[in-house]
């Protein structure tokens, strides 16, 4: 199987052939400007020092600083965030935000790591970084296994370093230290607007509409309770223990209860237990893999059975996979379209961050609506312009943004 970074390449060479890109430029998007590596020590509780190693990947800045999350997870590598910040790139010039792309993480298991450790190592990680970071230069963001109180352990060793406050330098921050309304959701939610959309333009009414969703972690879970509270039917939900099906419906609350209790999801009264894998060939209408990338691929891509599939993950499709789905006629709103809620709304905490004024929820989720579904629109208009699936589509719009900056400077 391809690598997640020969994946992104693939996906912007699909682009940049649509739209006959000066090679010049197109060469230039193949690398990220950088990829810093660090070493950072921590001190275990029992006094040990262990070292972890973590990265930074900046890929191109010419529409504005890098922008991208930092996740803790075991299989972090570079491969994986030159390909996440690629698409972070990508996402911010889809819906419009004057931002680059940005990606890091640590090759770290937090679970193991008690509350303290994982305070100290989220310290060094701004300690090692810190040079590399800031609101006009690149602003990290919550990902996979890390929280608001991350971000808030990391704000404050910067400030402590730098010597002065700026909460723009990273966000997805506690509400209390400059975070945002509304960005514990967002991506879920700008996905929910991105569905919606989707759905009109295929004719799917809510309440005879099942759905499964692979992954209920932040954004699984969200999108599922928001996606039963509009009516849809959510029969499949799976986390990293397995997943449970349901065809005549699932309650996402009781669902989230029991995944935060002992039983686990599992304990889920009358479930038919199923595998990751099992879920993604489920006979539901809408398909939403909300968990890690390479999940559809060319081994299993024809046993998809949903109309369409809305990606929460980054690279949750392979390009082999791409092509089966786009012949089976399945509609595949692609990563860099359904879940840049999350960015939008970070670009948001920035906003507020830099006026010192901050807005409502309810103004938050109007202003992120109206991007999404112009974005929606912007991509669905270029799939019909080119006769490309969605993902060239989006991918096409967001190169077309990114070449005209590098051009605008003289690149």
């Amino acid at each position: 199987m391809s690598t997640a970074f020969e994946n992104a390449r693939q996906q912007l060479a699909a682009a940049a052939r649509v739209l006959k890109l000066d090679s010049q430029l197109h060469s230039q998007l193949e690398y990220p400007d950088r990829v810093i590596k660090v070493a950072i020590p921590l001190r275990r509780d029992d006094g040990r020092i262990e070292v972890f190693e973590g990265f930074r990947s900046q890929y191109n800045n010419a529409r504005g600083p890098y922008k991208g999350g930092i996740r803790y997870h075991p299989a972090v590598n570079e491969d994986e965030v030159k390909a996440l910040s690629f698409w972070m790139a990508m996402k911010c010039a889809v819906v419009g935000l004057p931002l680059g792309g940005g990606k890091g993480g640590i090759i770290v298991d937090p679970k193991k790591l008690s509350v303290a450790e994982l305070e100290r190592l989220s310290r060094g990680y701004i300690r090692s970084l810190y040079k590399y970071l800031g609101p006009d230069q690149d602003i990290p963001a919550p990902d996979v296994y890390t929280t608001p109180q991350v971000m808030a352990w990391m704000l404050d060793e910067y400030e402590t370093i730098t010597g002065h406050h700026a909460p723009g330098m990273i966000t997805g921050k506690p509400l209390s230290l400059g975070g945002s309304a509304g960005r514990s959701f967002s991506t879920a939610q700008g996905g929910v607007y991105v569905l919606t959309e989707a759905a009109k333009k295929l004719g799917f009414e809510p309440a005879k509409t099942t759905v499964a969703i692979q992954g209920f972690g932040n954004a699984g879970a969200h999108m599922a309770k928001l996606l039963a509270h509009l009516g849809y039917i959510i029969v499949a939900l799976s986390d990293s223990q397995g997943g449970i099906y349901i065809p005549a419906g699932i309650d996402p609350l009781e669902a989230e209860r029991l995944k935060n209790s002992e039983q686990g999801l599992a304990g889920y009264a009358g479930s038919k237990k199923i595998t990751n894998e099992e879920l993604l060939a489920l006979p539901v209408d809408i398909l939403v893999p909300a968990a890690l990338e390479n999940q559809i691929t060319a081994a299993n891509a024809d046993a998809v059975k949903a109309k369409l599939i809305v990606e929460l993950a980054n690279g949750p499709t392979t390009p082999e996979a791409d092509a089966v789905l786009f012949k089976k006629g399945i509609v595949v709103a692609p990563d860099i379209l359904a879940n840049a809620g999350g960015v939008t709304v970070s670009y948001f905490e920035q906003a507020q961050n830099a006026s010192n004024y901050y807005w409502s929820e309810a103004e938050v989720l109007e202003k992120l609506k109206k991007i999404m579904v112009e974005a929606f629109d912007s991509v669905w208009e270029k799939k019909e312009k080119y006769a490309v699936d969605l993902r060239t589509a989006a991918f096409v719009l967001a190169v077309e943004r990114v070449a005209e900056a590098m051009k605008a400077r003289g690149n």
